[in-house]
């Protein structure tokens, strides 16, 4: 019976090594240091015109690389309002850090306020070429201040997109207090959103063509935090600025294929 014990724990530690190899940590952001890593974040400025204006949604904000920082180990976007003007800040990791699959963990604290739309997320790496949805999108964090209490993590797709995406809206007490640890599970089938350990959505579609998951390929980092629009908004209170949104850290373990 020691014998078979012996073997059954080593059968265990095999089978354990083996799925611990099988996730390679391909990113590790801390956020050290006193300014943003240029080899693997781009800034995104301006109002999105003349292609985008608005951002797609009818956003008020003006994106600026003056309201982005790196303070005490930790990402900070500020938003503010300058006269009749809102500003914000939005970073991509396009043609910089594109991975396919993986479990993709960040630590942050959230900007409060009606307006407020702070937001991780990503989208594909191919959207240059097939636009969106085709691209796809995975909402890992968005709040809405209008909607305090309350967490949304979605995913856009040919199919079902904008107003009608694939959408879990999850009512978490104390969302707004302090730090939070948020996680995706991204895998060739599933794609599953967890909040402080605990599962708040699985999406698994009945199909897998790319009308339903066009998930099956690269995608890119974006954190930013919007002001209004037709999500956010349309009412902005003025009286809240200015909000910052804070990213501890994000880790990137990516899935064998």
């Amino acid at each position: 019976m020691k014998n078979l014990s012996i073997y059954l724990v080593s059968t265990f530690l095999g089978v354990f090594s083996l799925q611990l190899s099988a996730q390679e940590a391909i990113l590790q952001e801390d956020f050290n240091g006193d300014s943003l890593n240029m080899d693997l974040w781009n800034y995104e400025e301006g109002d999105g015109c003349p292609n985008l204006c608005g951002w797609g949604n009818n956003e008020r904000q003006i994106y600026n690389r003056d309201y982005i920082a790196v303070e005490d180990g930790k990402l900070v976007i500020t938003a503010v309002k300058d006269g009749e003007k809102y500003f914000s800040g939005r970073i991509t990791t396009k043609d910089k850090f594109e991975f396919k699959y993986g479990e993709i963990e960040f630590r942050a604290k959230l900007a409060t306020g009606q307006g407020i739309w702070p937001a991780v997320w990503m989208l594909g790496a191919d959207i240059s070429e097939v636009s969106w949805p085709a691209s796809g999108e995975i909402d890992m964090l968005e709040y809405v201040g209008k909607e305090p209490g309350m967490l949304y993590t979605s995913l856009h797709t040919p199919k079902r997109h904008a107003d009608n995406a694939n959408t879990q809206k999850t009512k978490i007490e104390g969302i707004e207090d302090g730090f939070h640890v948020y996680k995706v599970d991204w895998n060739k089938d599933f794609i599953e959103f967890f909040v402080d350990g605990t599962s708040v959505y699985k999406f698994e579609p009945e199909s897998y063509d790319a009308d339903t998951y066009p998930f099956r390929k690269k995608f890119y980092l974006l954190v930013n935090m919007a002001i209004g629009g037709n999500f956010g908004g349309p009412e902005v209170d003025d009286a809240i600025f200015p909000q910052k949104f804070y990213v501890d850290y994000i880790r990137v373990k990516q899935h064998a294929e």
